[in-house]
């Protein structure tokens, strides 16, 4: 195989490799497995292109066509002129393909399912980076820069992950330019001959010997740079915000930028807000309510549980109705009053989801957000936070009394199914406690109520912010025998519990009841955030409890009015309130509220414009400005260095091919002094103008001699009647100019690689390109002339 044919087949692989960082954002490899014949197709034209030879622009040109034959055949062959040539039809097609692709990455969450959409974005984005990376790879002999799209491509990639293994496809990303850059190093030193061999094939090496040693030491040095770039960041201090964090992380993608619902754990965050010292006030909140001790502020529910942690579920988020639909599960029958709610958050608090009383009815907020129907929560989009703003909660204060939760019947089976799944890692001590402390308990409601008891009164637990933060699926087993924590420990550990004996179970996150305040508001500070957990019942809908001592409110409808005795007034609570039933209709009959219950798909959040979320030029313009944040501070230097190369590289084996080098060599001497700040004087001769770069330089003597060496060259060419071959001109323009860095200030070197002057030479090559452009379609258009007044 040749060295270009290698090098090409790199650049395919490493486009794939790339590529794979993409897997996690769909459901199944299917659409990868599809890629590899297309980009090895695509590679093949190229191949055969550059055997032929065609010109460069040319070898792109059919490429390009080749790309877009392809997609036609494969997205859109039944609206193309004999199934693979694209017609007008065939375009607006793919634009509409593109259009839904757009929509279905705004609409679906990661893993999102593979829509044909979709499909197209991500197979032709990735055929345009292949395109990218073999014309820079292979058509233009440029490795380096040729990790600019697949930077990009693995960027998309890990900018839309929500987790997973990160590091494992940065490895293959990285492994795939390391091994491009690596076919094309050898393909270089093969040029060369064996001028770094060692061992000779008689001595038992291998035919191309000499390319061995390096290419080994370029391995090496790839796995030191890939282990350097996975290990570093392990030992670096980790900066990450949390649920209740000041600094805008929350639960949303990055830090405070909203817009994706992504799964957090709450643990760290919530121990760090209350052991803090600088008790901030974070809320101030007026209510019409006459009690303030039930007013919650809930952030967000943690619905799925993985047996060490409860994490919110991704799901899909519309745009904010101007009136929510009742709770799911609630019944007419279920007093509820109304209550209205103004909420002031400090300035200094950027939380991406918005603290609000359950179950809220309606919201009346700036900005741009989004409504989660599943939870019942608004999240921020496009980097929405709650900094400073001011809203008001319309929301229902809901009082079953025991009696309507004791005979509460079964949830829908999808709901409770969801709802009360417990991994198998789950050590069997967490469901064997449970049924010892409920047992005796007539219904789920009786045995909710013995668990919260247990908690807060019977079981001997202690509230302590100190206690470690448990990791594992041990952790909620250490809790129960160590009996000491705080509210994420209990709620946590409720929650798994209540599971295990068949009751829908989720965990809600946000503030306690605050402080009340002379003017009458109330503040909610840090050291009132709390977890709580929430348990389903059927015609009641989701339904606080508190577990935590010390901490919270202990709900009316599970507290006991007979002392001593743990059973629940059956007809409590039994405060001044409204018993009319909701004017929206109840969702239980429509929507449990669980997944599974609905067909709404999970999903990301939709962009503040009309809901139809980022389209694919979105994500064009993402890779195509990132490009652009790369290459463009990178272009001297990369031009720079492609340019020397081609310059001192090979050249044919005759007299114009030995000219044609010599001045090459001549001009990269005088360029790179003039990078360093010797300008070249055009009214020199050769030797004149090497007299003057070893005086400006202040050149040695061997430095010196190859500068001469370089002059001697060029004149023979200029002025030889046959220019001879000059051996060794390339390696002595390379020892001259590392002799002028040598002596050069450590700012002017660092001038010349970032901004070096010679690249003005573009400009130049521009204005004459240009010139020439315009003088031949001066020539090229037709003379008008004039009758002569004899020939009127």
């Amino acid at each position: 195989m040749s060295g270009r044919a290698r090098l090409a087949l790199c650049a395919a692989a490493a486009t794939l490799m790339a590529s794979c960082a993409l897997l996690p954002l769909v459901n199944g490899p299917s659409w990868l497995l599809e890629l590899v014949p297309l980009v090895a197709m695509q590679s093949g034209v190229g191949a055969a292109a550059r055997r032929v030879p065609l010109g460069r622009p040319l070898t792109v040109l059919a490429q390009a066509v080749a790309t877009l034959l392809l997609l036609t055949l494969v997205f859109a062959r039944g609206h193309a002129i004999a199934g693979v040539i694209p017609g007008p039809d065939t375009f607006s097609y793919l634009a509409e393909l593109l259009r839904q692709g757009g929509q279905d990455v705004s609409h679906y969450a990661i893993p999102a399912p593979l829509t044909d959409g979709i499909r197209l974005l991500l197979v032709g984005g990735v055929l345009l980076i292949g395109l990218l990376v073999d014309t820079l790879a292979v058509t233009f002999r440029s490795a380096a820069p040729a990790g600019l799209p697949l930077l990009a491509l693995y960027s998309v990639a890990a900018g839309l992950s929500q987790g997973g293994p990160d590091w494992l496809w940065f490895l293959v990303a990285a492994g795939g330019y390391l091994m491009l850059l690596l076919a094309e190093g050898r393909d270089r030193l093969a040029q060369w001959g064996r001028v770094f061999g060692t061992a000779s094939r008689a001595e038992g090496g291998p035919p191309d010997g000499g390319t061995v040693a390096p290419v080994r030491t370029g391995r090496r040095i790839g796995a030191v740079a890939l282990g350097v770039a996975l290990l570093v960041p392990l030992v670096l201090p980790a900066m990450q915000g949390g649920l209740l964090a000041a600094d805008g992380a929350g639960v949303g993608a990055g830090p405070g930028r909203g817009g994706t619902i992504s799964a957090v754990n709450p643990l760290v965050s919530l121990r760090d807000s209350l052991n803090t010292t600088d008790d901030r006030t974070v809320l101030s909140v007026r209510t019409s309510s006459p009690d303030i001790s039930d007013l919650y502020l809930r952030i967000v529910s943690l619905d799925e549980f993985d047996g060490t942690t409860w994490k919110p579920a991704q799901r899909h988020i519309v745009g904010v109705p101007s009136t929510f639909p009742a709770p799911s599960g609630l019944s007419p029958d279920v007093r509820r009053d109304t209550l209205r709610t103004t909420v002031k958050a400090a300035d200094w608090y950027a939380q991406d989801w918005l603290p609000m009383p359950y179950p809220p009815s309606k919201v009346r907020i700036g900005g741009s957000w989004r409504y989660e129907p599943v939870g019942m929560t608004l999240v921020g989009d496009h980097g929405q936070t709650t900094r400073g703003t001011t809203y008001q909660v319309t929301s229902l204060d809901v009082r079953p009394t025991a009696g309507q939760l004791a005979t509460a019947p079964e949830p829908p089976a999808a709901l409770r199914r969801a709802y009360t799944e417990v991994p198998g890692t789950l050590p069997k001590v967490v469901a064997r406690t449970a049924r010892e402390v409920t047992a005796g308990a007539k219904n789920h409601y009786e045995e909710a109520v013995r668990l919260q008891d247990w908690f807060s009164t019977d079981g001997g637990f202690q509230y302590d912010t100190q206690v470690a933060v448990g990791s594992g699926p041990d952790a909620i087993a250490n809790f129960l025998e160590k009996k000491q924590g705080f509210c994420v420990h209990f709620s946590f550990a409720m929650a798994a519990m209540a599971r295990t004996l068949g009751i829908p179970a989720r965990v809600a996150v946000g503030f306690a009841p605050g402080t009340p305040q002379a003017d009458g508001s109330v503040a909610v500070s840090l050291k009132d955030a709390h977890a709580w957990p929430e348990l389903y019942f059927q015609g009641v809908g989701w339904t606080r409890f508190e577990p935590t001592p010390t901490r919270g409110v202990v709900p009316s409808y599970t507290q006991s009015v007979t002392p001593g005795t743990s059973q629940p007034d059956q007809s409590l609570p039994d405060r001044n309130g409204s018993s009319k039933p909701s004017a929206a209709p109840s969702a239980g009959a429509r929507c449990a509220g669980g997944p599974g219950a609905c067909d709404t798909p999970s999903a990301a959040a939709v962009p503040a414009g009309g809901g139809s979320g980022p389209g694919p030029w979105w994500f064009a313009l993402t890779a195509l400005a990132v490009l652009v944040v790369l290459v463009v501070p990178l272009s001297p230097l990369l031009w720079r260095a492609r340019t020397r190369s081609v310059r001192l590289g090979g050249h044919a084996r005759t007299g114009e091919g030995a000219a044609a080098h010599t001045l090459a060599a001549w001009r990269e001497l005088t360029d790179s002094a003039w990078d360093l700040g010797i300008p070249p004087d055009e009214s020199l001769t050769p030797r004149g103008a090497a007299d003057r770069i070893i005086r400006l330089g202040r050149l040695d003597g061997p430095a010196g001699a190859a500068v001469h060496r370089v002059a001697d060259a060029l004149e023979r060419v200029l002025y030889a009647p046959r220019p001879q071959p000059a051996p060794g001109v390339a390696e002595d323009v390379r020892q001259a100019t590392a002799a002028l860095y040598g002596t050069a200030p450590r700012t002017a070197r660092l001038r010349a690689r970032l901004l070096p002057r010679s690249a003005v030479r573009l400009l130049w090559a521009a204005s004459a390109r240009w010139s020439t452009l315009r003088a031949r379609a001066t020539a090229a258009r037709p003379v008008i002339r004039r009758p002569r007044s004899s020939e009127r």
